[in-house]
Formats: C-alpha cells, structure tokens, sequence
C-alpha cells in the first residue's frame, strides 16, 4: 500500500503548510500583541521632559509641564537662598522628613544643586495652584513673609523651597518630582536614573 507513496513530495507539503501556519500566526500575533502597548499619548503624558534653564537668571522661575502637572523651576538668588534658614522655625516639616520628595531632595534647599530648585505646582491641600510670591514683606502676607508660594485658595504657604508653614491648611510640603541635570543647561524631569 505504501509503495506508490511519494515521499519527498508528502515532506515538502508538511513543510510548506508548517511554514504557511506559522506565517500566518505570526500575522495574527502582531495586531494582538501591538494592542498591549500604550498609545502614543499615553506613553507623552508619562515620558521625561526636558527643560532648557540656559536662559534662566537668579531670582527667574519657568514652568513645565509633566504627566499634565505644572512643574516649576526656580533659579534661587544668593538674597533668596540665605532666607530658607530664617524661616524653618516657622515651618512644618523644615528638614523634609515626610516622604513626598526622593531621597536626594531631602535637605535645607529641597534639590541637587542648591540654587535650582525643580518642584510639582500643586498645593498639597487640595491641589490649587500657589502662586509665586517672591517680594519681602508684603502688605496681605505680613512683615515675617520672606518669599515664596502662596496658595490663594485656601491660603496654605510655602518657603522658596516649597516646605510648608505651620498653621494652614496644606499638611505636605510641595513635591519634589525625579529630576537630574543632563548638563548645566538642560534637565530632565521624571528621570532621575544614576542620581545618589
């Protein structure tokens, strides 16, 4: 019964039909497979933004945005840099205990490098966004005022490094998001890989 078989033609037909089912399954498997990527405005409102602070001079903040947060950035002056000490006795938390900033954002100036100071613009109350603040002793906030954020809404303070004053109604001081300088001009925040 098996002699009239032709057997190089029946291994080139299982050959031929492996490869078309496997040509095949490799088609259907790219649409399924592409499907559990995020799309492209997902993978935006998550992805690192650099920002270029060449332009920016002491005393000059730009805003950012990342993951649909405004994200500032300050360039503190030598004047604004020596009132952070004069005012920790006022502030709640002025050694940055609680955990809402990384590791390396946890001391007096709140950041890497001490005169440029990256955080989220978000009260840590309800969310509103502070203003900046940045004139000595103004009339409405009082003769102790040294600069900072304000946030009108319910009227929570902030220091020039973002470390919240006791006595209002925000209990966190404002978040420090990950950063790291890519070089003196250029930082990217949501990144802070290779960062001690």
């Amino acid at each position: 019964m098996s002699e009239g078989v032709d057997k190089s033609r029946r291994h080139f037909l299982t050959v031929a039909t492996t490869v078309t089912g496997a040509v095949g399954a490799g088609f259907a498997a790219v649409p399924f497979l592409s499907s559990w990527k995020p799309s492209a405005r997902a993978q935006a409102l998550g992805a690192p933004v650099e920002v270029d602070i060449s332009k920016l001079q002491p005393g000059e903040m730009i805003r950012a945005t990342w993951r649909g947060q405004a994200v500032w950035v300050l360039y503190r002056s030598d004047a604004m840099m020596q009132t952070l000490p004069e005012v920790e006795v006022s502030l709640r938390d002025p050694e940055s205990v609680q955990p809402q900033q990384p590791g390396y954002a946890a001391n007096q100036y709140r950041s890497l490098k001490p005169e440029i100071f990256v955080v989220i613009g978000n009260c840590t109350h309800l969310g509103c966004s502070p203003g900046e603040r940045f004139e000595v002793a103004p009339a409405d906030l009082g003769p102790e005022w040294k600069g900072g954020f304000y946030c009108p809404c319910h009227g929570s303070k902030f220091d020039l490094a973002g470390r919240v004053y006791k006595g209002v109604p925000a209990p966190l001081n404002l978040k420090v998001p990950p950063y790291r300088f890519l070089n003196d001009s250029l930082i990217l925040i949501g990144d802070d890989a290779g960062v001690a």
